[in-house]
């Protein structure tokens, strides 16, 4: 494993069942429509930071199409293997083992970065923020997704599940003053099956805070708030 990785509560030791939570995710396309309207994507050379298993790789190939390049980076070597095997006959595609705070492509080099649910969540990550700042070239634009813990029933969950966190306010405080800016979307989860919902709820929070959420909340859906944090470098 890189020096410096920072370990993932979920996917590392779930993987399967973060890939059901991918495919339950942004079910009608808000928040994929709120990037591409924040980055050129054509012809672009993308980095997806944290890219797991690669889900959002061949998305991003077909985005940028033949003439742009996308690179996922992934320290965690199973993930790794995966999101290889993911894009081995998707052209344009290469992963490479790295970390946010250790990225191994050269200095202004990346058109758009993307991290999703990966390492920048405010307070902490300014090393990675300072790597962000050498590999985007200038003009160049990053976007990070991270929870709205201020708003809808899953960030009600988050603040339930994760009280020692950083609150909203900080968070929003850390990026602005950073030059980033916030997007809200209202994305939302939708499950095909009660237990797939269910398994990912529990792979999200502690078992107390899932029975609790779980016997109070009916469906197979779920709103769910994020923001998106873009910068301009």
């Amino acid at each position: 494993m890189p020096r410096g990785t920072v370990p993932s509560p979920n996917i590392w030791s779930h993987t399967a069942t973060y890939e059901i939570e991918n495919r339950a995710v942004d079910p009608d396309g808000r928040l994929e429509a709120a990037i591409h309207a924040l980055v050129e994507l054509p012809g672009a050379h993308l980095l997806d930071l944290g890219c797991g298993t690669g889900f959002h790789l061949p998305g991003f190939a077909a985005a940028v199409g033949p003439m742009g390049s996308v690179t996922g980076v992934e320290p965690h070597p199973d993930l790794l293997a995966l999101a290889r095997r993911r894009t081995k006959a998707v052209a344009g595609v290469r992963v490479l083992q790295g970390t946010a705070q250790d990225v191994p492509l050269p200095d202004h080099s990346v058109d758009v970065v993307h991290a999703r649910w990966a390492y920048f969540f405010g307070p902490g990550c300014e090393p990675g923020l300072a790597e962000l700042d050498r590999v985007v070239r200038r003009g160049g634009t990053a976007v990070v997704i991270d929870n709205d813990g201020s708003r809808s029933t899953f960030g009600a969950w988050f603040r339930r599940g994760y009280p020692h966190l950083a609150s909203p306010e900080t968070i929003e405080r850390f990026w602005a003053t950073r030059g980033w800016t916030r997007t809200p979307v209202d994305m939302g989860w939708r499950f095909t099956s009660r237990a797939d919902l269910e398994a990912v709820v529990r792979i999200e929070l502690k078992p107390d805070v899932a029975d609790e959420v779980l016997r109070h909340h009916e469906g197979l859906e779920v709103d769910y708030a994020v923001n998106v944090w873009s910068k301009v470098f």
